[in-house]
């Protein structure tokens, strides 16, 4: 293979590594596979070369720089030559102080990174050891970020800010922001195709281990459910999404649980897995539950779907209405559940749903709306990976 070609697209997390190898521009997948629990005594892998059946394993990996290697060694003689002839290593790191866009990922833009290790503990820490282990195994090969903020750059100030003192956004930086970009960019593009037109309302909706929602017009994002962090919005797998600041000061201060109680309660034990009470805030342990005449995770289902509603109903409103209502991520994909109970009773905006095309859809690309819906309602496996691999190609190539 040339080294001019192919695109390594690394999601990192805190005990986990997941690629896809690409060769650009074609865009043709050559290889996808990952490491998980990165940091125990052994670590399960598994390598799938397209065309060839997937391997796995279990292999010591005590960092992130070894799961790389372990990565490359699985891969050398079947998909490349090594990792020191890619084109690039593609990133999607969440946020960065005073930086957004497509960025090569030098010790500047590490350092952006962790000055905002308080803000994203569980995201900027193992993206930056990724990164750094990166530089220090393949020197030669650039790393390539393109920020999950990224495409929210354009999203109108009056949505950016908070009814906050002027100078915390001035000096501190205190505005919202967004993330899952790469999803909701790649949920747009697909849809342009699907619909035949850019020129379109799309309310783009990820849903999985955590959710949000973006308003896109004409293919720009106008508006979206996060805040400042990822611990805001929806209500997340385990993390609580839109909270009174308040009720947070009232349980640091008089419940005497402390600053760091709370936030740690609020960031690992919250959300749906702390409304349910069950030991996992997995959406399908919920319904398992649910089903078992289990109250709690019925109603935390119900705060979910209603949580989605209110910002649906509000981006009908910053829209003007909406051409195209997709769903994407874990949830969106596979979930007919959520889907129908999102969509039901929005007859009076034009909205309806075909249930016998919804019921049981899993997971594949489909138009589940019904045909006199004036709103198109699919379904759209998201590909995060193909749109950083796209940025990362262009970075190379001077056309950002």
């Amino acid at each position: 293979m040339s080294q001019t070609n192919q695109i390594l697209v690394a999601n990192i997390g805190t005990t986990s590594f997941k690629f896809r190898l690409f060769e650009m521009p074609s865009e043709r997948l050559l290889a996808r596979g990952g490491v998980e629990r990165i940091g125990s005594p052994l670590s399960p892998w598994k390598i799938q070369v397209e065309g060839a059946e997937a391997v796995s394993g279990e292999d010591a990996c005590p960092d992130h720089a070894a799961a790389f290697a372990l990565a490359e060694k699985h891969l050398i003689g079947k998909a490349l030559g090594s990792f020191n002839e890619l084109a690039a290593f593609g990133f999607k790191p969440v946020g960065a102080r005073n930086i957004s866009g497509t960025q090569v990922l030098g010790e500047p833009v590490l350092e952006a990174m962790e000055a905002l290790y308080s803000l994203f503990p569980a995201h900027n820490p193992p993206y930056v050891a990724g990164v750094r282990a990166c530089h220090k195994l393949y020197p030669h090969v650039p790393c390539i970020g393109t920020f999950e903020t990224a495409f929210y750059d354009n999203v109108p100030l009056h949505n950016r800010r908070f009814p906050v003192p002027l100078e915390w956004e001035e000096k501190y930086g205190i505005r919202r922001y967004g993330f899952h970009g790469a999803s909701h960019r790649y949920i747009t593009q697909r849809s342009a195709e699907l619909v035949g037109t850019t020129k379109m309302r799309l309310i783009s909706c990820h849903m999985g281990g955590s959710s949000s929602i973006a308003a896109v017009k004409d293919g720009i994002a106008v508006d979206s459910s996060w805040g400042m962090t990822p611990q805001s919005g929806l209500p997340q797998n385990n993390r609580v999404g839109d909270f009174d600041v308040f009720a947070f000061s009232y349980l640091a201060r008089e419940c005497g649980l402390g600053l760091d109680k709370t936030v740690s309660e609020l960031s690992k034990n919250a959300g749906l897995k702390g409304m349910s009470g069950l030991p996992t805030g997995d959406i399908r342990d919920l319904h398992e539950a649910r089903l078992k005449g289990n109250q709690n995770a019925q109603v935390a289902l119900d705060v979910f779907v209603g949580a989605v509603r209110k910002y649906l109903g509000q981006f009908l409103v910053e829209l003007d209405g909406a051409d195209v209502l997709a769903f994407t991520g874990g949830i969106g994909e596979n979930d007919d559940y959520i889907r129908e109970n999102v969509c039901a009773n929005l007859d009076f905006c034009g909205l309806k749903l075909d249930n016998s095309i919804n019921t049981g859809l899993r997971g594949k690309e489909a138009k589940i709306s019904a045909k006199d819906s004036k709103i198109q309602v699919w379904v759209i496996p998201t590909n995060e990976e193909l749109i950083i691999a796209r940025f990362a190609w262009a970075k190379l190539n001077y056309k950002i």
